[in-house]
């Protein structure tokens, strides 16, 4: 139809064909139209209509049953013709097909990237080179323009690389870790990725360096159509990749300082399950020797959770861990896979496995980054941390290290739930006091103070030891995952009630908790229960010392200690099993919450600390005389905040006069 603010008034371009329901129209007709019409937000439409376009395919070539296929192979040809044009170092639109497979041929004479694929279209061939002449001039260059084609591919799903495909945060941070680590292997190794189809983390080695250097790659040698596809964009990025013969049973050789990156399941096997991974995983440790190191990805639930415990995955696990090999092994925040956001990645790092340390001193390098953001400042921390586990005793104990905390191995070995479960935890437990003692006398100053100024009556009535004053010391258990309390039985979920707008109009004497009471200090509601019952008869109410908490928009706790209240979905709870706590502590649970970083959104991998049964009531009875005189002086500031507006205000209008030489607290 024609567009009424057009000068032209010229109707829009009908349809060229139709696929499988869906209309297709002529990109350069469209093209044409945004321009002649002044539609759209791009001036170059004409020039850049081949980087938004697919190529069309020669009549009666392609019809509803065998399209996908021919997708397929249009993405090879073209591939493989912008491969051709670095090569060549022309272009390719005014060539004949016999032309252009004579340059293939010449450029590949033994078939090694790109013959098979030109060979495979006929009559196709040369409208293709055309479109990929125009691609390169709507793309900047050949690279660009071959960058463009994969991600068209991970938009339509062809081939493992939709499957497993790493966001850029996970790549460049791959990429900026191997690059780290080929600083400490000498000067120019080479770069591996022995993996099938595997060559994104090469692509982020290469920009990483940028115009530092011309790394050497070593890429798998298989003929498949993974592999093929790997030297095809290495060679229009102008990089030549040196072959690497990997045997039958998946042994392969690497001379001299590299560096080897690999992800699992890769895009060549996407469907690898967790014991081909570590079998994969085993084919690098195996040929490994001092003067090389590898940085691995793959699921956090092959490499270092609990998932695997009791299982042939485990054994498996911890036969690479007794290497020696296994520097670090650091759990990643979700988000780094495209296609499985929630699913969490792990990093393992391999590099010396010093042979004169004894076995039982043997070391690791743990870190657990859940809820943690990448940025640029938190992923250099990391690289730091993953530099320095590469070193000896000396080395690591004089780094700082800001993620990463160092285990014994053999702890490692003989933990049976997550292996960066020795990894300092997030939120509150950060907080951990270093040195009790210190803590205590602290603790013993700060009640001394407030006794002084608020008087016996309304201060904490306290007495503070430190565990460091005895043998007796009580021993809390270990921090756990709440997903590992909830297996255990120590925890409850509860979701929260879902309710209609309607349902919150009235008003009642039940509380309401939702995500705004929750982030608001002082924020309250309340909803008639007799509605509430009747609307929701299968709705919930809380019980005394449940914890509300939130995930977004950032993880927040509030401890429940009246009970009877109506929780607002997406507020949720968490009872502690009064029979069997495990060491939970409201309280103490919903500060750890409170603590954490407003990207931990996987609630069910919030560590929670523990308390000592015998201190658990010592603990209640503290807390609430502070809370109580929290309240006080919560009070006693609103009366202070009033009493100083009336003054202001009874002053500045005549209302109110002051006696002058009114005692002040330095001169009472």
């Amino acid at each position: 139809m024609a567009h009424p603010g057009s000068a032209l008034r010229r109707p829009f371009p009908e349809p060229a064909r139709t696929d499988r329901g869906r209309e297709l129209f002529d990109a350069e007709e469209v093209a044409a139209w945004l321009t002649e019409t002044g539609r759209g937000n791009n001036p170059s439409a004409q020039a850049d209509v081949a980087a938004y376009a697919s190529p069309a395919a020669t009549p009666g070539t392609i019809n509803s049953t065998n399209s996908t296929e021919t997708h397929a192979g249009h993405f090879e040809a073209l591939t493989a013709l912008l491969a051709l044009r670095v090569t060549s170092g022309s272009t390719l639109g005014g060539l004949s097909s016999a032309e252009l497979l004579d340059a293939a041929d010449e450029s590949d004479p033994d078939d090694h990237f790109l013959y098979r694929e030109l060979e495979a279209r006929g009559k196709q061939l040369t409208p293709l080179a055309q479109y990929a002449d125009r691609l390169v001039d709507g793309s900047y260059n050949a690279a660009a323009a071959f960058e463009k084609l994969m991600t068209d591919r991970f938009r339509t799903g062809l081939g493992g690389h939709s499957t497993v495909a790493l966001t850029a945060p996970a790549i460049e941070l791959v990429a900026a870790a191997a690059v780290e680590l080929g600083r400490t292997v000498g000067s120019d190794p080479s770069f591996v990725d022995p993996t099938l189809g595997g060559s994104d983390l090469l692509l982020g080695v290469l920009h990483r360096l940028g115009d530092a250097g011309s790394p050497t790659f070593l890429t798998t040698k298989d003929d498949d159509g993974a592999a093929r596809l790997v030297r095809r964009r290495l060679r229009a990025h102008g990089v030549r990749a040196v072959p690497l013969d990997i045997g039958t049973d998946g042994s392969f050789d690497v001379p001299g300082p590299a560096v080897q990156m690999a992800q699992f399941p890769s895009p060549g096997c996407p469907s690898m399950g967790p014991d081909q991974i570590l079998a994969g995983i085993e084919q690098i440790l195996l040929q490994m020797d001092d003067p090389q190191r590898a940085v691995l990805i793959a699921p956090a639930g092959v490499l270092c959770d609990a998932a695997v415990a009791g299982t042939r995955v485990s054994g498996l696990r911890a036969d690479l861990l007794r290497s020696g090999r296994v520097r670090a092994v650091i759990r990643l925040p979700q988000g780094l896979r495209r296609s499985q956001p929630r699913q969490a990645q792990a990093l393992w790092v391999l590099g010396p496995s010093f042979a004169e340390v004894d076995i039982a001193d043997r070391w690791t390098m743990v870190a657990d980054l859940i809820g943690q953001e990448l940025t640029p400042a938190a992923a250099q921390d990391l690289l730091a941390d993953i530099a320095a586990s590469m070193g000896d005793r000396a080395m690591v104990r004089a780094h700082s290290f800001r993620f990463a905390r160092l285990v014994l191995t053999r702890s490692l070995l003989a933990a049976r739930g997550s292996l960066v479960a020795a990894a300092q935890p997030t939120g509150a437990a950060q907080r951990r006091a270093a040195d009790p003692a210190a803590a205590a006398v602290r603790a013993d100053e700060l009640l001394r103070l407030l006794t002084e100024e608020s008087g016996a009556g309304q201060s904490p009535d306290l007495r503070i030891l430190s565990t460091a004053a005895g043998p007796a010391a009580a021993t809390p258990l270990p921090a756990a995952a709440i997903h590992q309390l909830l297996v255990a039985g120590a925890l409850k979920y509860l979701q929260g009630n879902r309710l209609d707008p309607d349902d919150l109009a009235g008003a009642g004497s039940t509380r309401l908790i939702g995500t705004a009471e929750l982030l608001t200090t002082g924020r309250s509601r309340s909803i008639s229960l007799l509605d509430f019952t009747r609307r929701h008869p299968h709705g919930r109410l809380t019980e005394p010392g449940d914890i509300v908490f939130c995930t977004s928009p950032r993880p927040a706790a509030v401890v429940d200690t009246q009970g009877a209240a109506v929780v607002l979905f997406p507020a949720r709870v968490l009872r502690i099993n009064a029979t069997k706590p495990r060491g939970l502590h409201p309280d103490v649970v919903a500060a750890d919450i409170n603590a954490l970083p407003p990207a931990a959104k996987d609630w069910r991998n919030w560590r929670l600390r523990t308390v000592p049964e015998s201190q658990h009531q010592a603990l209640t009875d503290a807390l609430q005389q502070i809370q109580h005189a929290q309240r006080l002086a919560r009070e006693r500031l609103l009366m202070l905040n009033e009493l100083d507006n009336l003054i202001k205000d009874g002053v500045s209008c005549g209302s109110l006069s002051l006696a002058a030489g009114v005692p002040t607290e330095g001169n009472t």
